[in-house]
């Protein structure tokens, strides 16, 4: 599959899809995702680390995904198993479809959390692994949102939220996975072949739903995840080939992401650590949620959780680098955000409203002009004629940028809640207090 590999290849028959990104996403910068579903019922993963930072053998059995808790439970001597044993008597997983209700859902409030961060693109997922889709989705009978649980259309009240608020909609679907439809055994090490749906019944199956997304809420976005079957690759009737020519007819400036089997993509994406080879010269997006997990996790605080200051500071090293941050938020059964993970959205927001002239629509600064640091931290951008350099450091500190005075007009530099002086050639940028929480910044002209 394309997702996390280095050199993926498109097969002949995909290659008319084949074009330059489309510039929006690549000046969109940041998108919301949303993981919800029965799983936010349990809301239970341990929060053991980053994905792509924990060998594979520790980290099916101790997932932090709270997603996954389908997949966990059902790992002999896992923790998740003996929790689901102790709190729910190992009911059957369906029972927290009937459990899910979204009494406090509001999908305008939700938009306007999301509006207020500066995303310009958000993605709910239509269906996880687990097979229950937050649609009346053709074929699963009585097993989705409209008929059990909420009882209500979750993508359409999303998609009609965002267009309200003149946010991008896209759709996340999972096609690799689909632990309902095709009973195999639960994945303890990786996901291999043997593990995942590749035949023509559930190829025809995920056809029917991702055509019917794009027909009835025209998304710009198809966020898929991790493969497609293998039955539905080939050109044909019912096919990839098929859905992605319907998805263009509708949306011709709409993207795709690599996580389609080796077919055909967009751009490229990373999550969390891993996949980090992806994140190249063109289009890419990190994404991750706030905590450990994508779905709501009740194990999750403060400890192993973005803080506003430290979704910044990710947001800003992303988009240095070239690439888009999609953070996701895991609602509660109820429908609601926690109150952690909209500290870290409201805080990323309100520096994004001081500073979003600088960050979104802009690109790297090339390495020639100046340099990142760690210690102390500092990133770039670039914005026309003008590089911005994000320096994050405790109030008082002297920083002197890497920079190539040459290629800058360092005596001009300017800086809200900075001092700057150009010393032995080089600019050295005192750090004030900031009047938004996070790095401050300094723009310098080139030359």
């Amino acid at each position: 599959m394309a997702m996390f590999k280095d050199t993926p290849e498109r097969p002949e028959h995909y290659r008319r899809f084949e074009r330059a990104t489309p510039a929006w996403f690549q000046d969109a910068k940041l998108g919301i995702f949303v993981h919800w579903g029965p799983y936010s019922v349990p809301a239970w993963g341990e929060p053991i680390g980053a994905l792509g930072t924990i060998a594979e053998e520790e980290w099916f059995k101790h997932n932090p995904y709270a997603e996954w808790y389908y997949n966990t439970i059902r790992i002999e001597g896992s923790p998740a198993r003996r929790h689901h044993q102790e709190v729910y008597g190992g009911a059957d997983y369906d029972t927290f479809l009937d459990l899910w209700k979204a009494e406090a859902f509001d999908a305008d409030a939700v938009m306007d959390l999301v509006a207020s961060t500066g995303a310009r693109y958000f993605v709910p997922t239509t269906k996880h692994h687990d097979g229950v889709t937050l649609w009346d989705a053709p074929g699963t009978g009585d097993r989705n949102t409209v008929r059990r649980g909420p009882g209500r259309d979750l993508i359409g009240e999303f998609r009609d939220a965002a267009e309200r608020k003149g946010v991008r909609f896209g759709v996340y679907y999972s096609g690799g996975l689909d632990w309902h439809f095709t009973q195999t055994p639960p994945i303890v090490e990786h996901i291999d072949d043997t593990l995942r749906p590749r035949d023509k019944a559930y190829a025809d199956y995920a056809f029917d739903h991702v055509a019917d997304l794009i027909e009835k809420y025209r998304p710009e976005l198809l966020w898929g995840d991790i493969e497609y079957p293998d039955a539905g690759k080939p050109e044909g009737e019912k096919s990839l080939v098929e859905l992605f020519e319907r998805f263009y007819a509708a949306r011709p400036e709409g993207v795709a992401n690599d996580r389609w089997g080796e077919t055909h993509w967009d751009f490229r994406t990373s999550e969390y650590e891993q996949g980090r080879d992806s994140e190249g010269d063109d289009a890419w997006e990190n994404c991750r949620g706030v905590g450990f997990s994508f779905g709501h996790n009740q194990l999750e605080d403060e400890s192993n959780s973005l803080s506003g200051e430290g979704a910044i500071r990710h947001f800003l090293d992303v988009v240095s680098r070239g690439g888009n941050l999609l953070l996701n938020v895991g609602l509660t059964a109820s429908g609601g955000v926690t109150p952690l993970q909209r500290r870290t959205l409201e805080a990323l927001g309100a520096w994004n409203r001081a500073h979003a002239d600088a960050v979104f629509g802009s690109r790297p600064l090339a390495t020639g002009l100046a340099r990142p640091h760690d210690e102390p931290w500092v990133r770039w951008t670039r914005t026309g004629q003008t590089a911005h350099a994000f320096v994050d450091a405790p109030e008082g500190t002297r920083v002197t940028l890497d920079t190539d005075g040459a290629a800058m007009d360092l005596s001009a530099a300017a800086a809200a809640d900075a001092t700057t002086e150009v010393v032995d050639g080089a600019l050295v940028v005192t750090v004030g207090a900031p009047a938004v929480a996070g790095p401050v910044r300094v723009d310098i002209p080139l030359r």
